[in-house]
């Protein structure tokens, strides 16, 4: 049961939930035991001690060298993206009172994605400069999606119906795109689109760490206003919410995530629709809680692509390929569940 506290200087209440605590703690000690395995998985295999130590900087040179040279940045990578991807559907999910209202089916993802595209096919090289596109087509892609919703205000089914339709142009403009491009750029595209670790290095790892810093501490600030979003558009505005300027603060928070995460990986499926969904029934909430959906994000990317790694052997799937086989089952649900009570979600 929730536990309200108040305290007297400075004079703040708060209400503390030992269940939300106790399974952010159960999830980020399984998320640090899930990267430790991960890069001490491959064909050096390393001790569980040995890999510690290597990722602390001490221990055998050698060790040290494979570990944060060759494994950690993967690693490290997955798992930014995962709490990106997942922190940016919490909002989405939340904002929109919907569960299928992740960046992945309302056409940010696929923004961000036709953008890195467009990138490679001209021979972009990749680094800051390829995070920097990917931003601004999920920002382009965010734009056209709510002035399309806009009537007098937007509303979460708004946004959901218009974002499926600009979804599958950015589909259709990706695919017009490698279609015409030549064969290697076409290659490399297709790789990168299903959601891939495969070779990340420092590079990648660098400007999606340091959008983090920025973007994550934002939109825990702007949680407090999703909660009250939940009681409707109306009761926001009569508690003194501006809805429409908390809304758009909340998308370009959730794009800035999403596109981060897209440039860095790709377009990793379903991670933004499930880990919501699973961190709220872990919690027990009535909504997506934040940190809980980011740490459930890390673990599912992170686990995912260590099964992509050995399920195998020689060869290193996408990690696309196994969070879509996780994640579609959830989507089915969902639709099913909507489809019972007769709602959009």
């Amino acid at each position: 049961m929730p536990t309200h506290l108040r305290l007297a200087r400075p004079p703040v209440s708060f209400v503390v939930r030992p269940r939300l605590l106790l399974v952010c703690a159960v999830l980020a000690l399984l998320t640090f035991v899930l990267v430790c395995l991960s890069v001490a998985t491959g064909d050096f295999e390393i001790g569980f001690v040995d890999t510690v130590k290597a990722v602390l900087g001490t221990g055998d040179p050698g060790t040290v060298l494979v570990v944060q040279e060759l494994r950690l940045p993967r690693v490290v990578t997955g798992l930014l993206v995962g709490i990106a991807f997942a922190l940016s559907g919490s909002l989405f999910q939340t904002m929109t009172r919907n569960p299928m209202a992740s960046p992945d089916v309302i056409g940010l993802t696929e923004g961000s994605g036709t953008a890195v595209v467009a990138a490679i096919m001209f021979g972009w090289d990749g680094g800051l400069g390829l995070q920097a596109i990917g931003l601004l087509g999920g920002l382009l892609s965010a734009l056209v999606v709510y002035l399309l919703a806009w009537k007098g205000g937007t509303t979460g089914y708004r946004i959901i119906l218009v974002g499926i339709g600009v979804s599958w142009m950015c589909t259709s403009a990706s695919d017009y795109l490698i279609a015409q491009g030549g064969r290697f750029q076409a290659q490399s595209a297709l790789g990168w689109l299903v959601g891939n670790l495969n070779g990340r290095d420092w590079e990648q790892t660098r400007p999606l760490a340091l959008a983090l810093l920025v973007l994550v501490p934002a939109a825990l600030m702007l949680g407090r206003h999703l909660r009250v979003l939940q009681l409707g558009d109306d009761v926001a505005a009569g508690l003194g919410t501006p809805v429409q300027l908390v809304r758009f603060a909340l998308m370009l928070c959730g794009v800035g995530l999403i596109a981060f995460g897209t440039a860095a990986a790709g377009p990793v499926a379903f991670v933004a629709l499930m880990a919501p969904q699973i961190a709220q029934r872990l919690a027990g909430t009535a909504w997506p809680p934040p940190v809980t959906s980011a740490l459930t994000g890390g673990l599912v990317v992170v686990g995912s692509d260590l099964i992509a790694r050995t399920l195998i052997p020689g060869t290193e799937l996408p990690v696309g390929i196994v969070t879509g086989v996780l994640g579609a089952p959830v989507l089915l649900w969902l639709l099913i569940r909507a489809n019972n009570a007769g709602s959009g979600g």
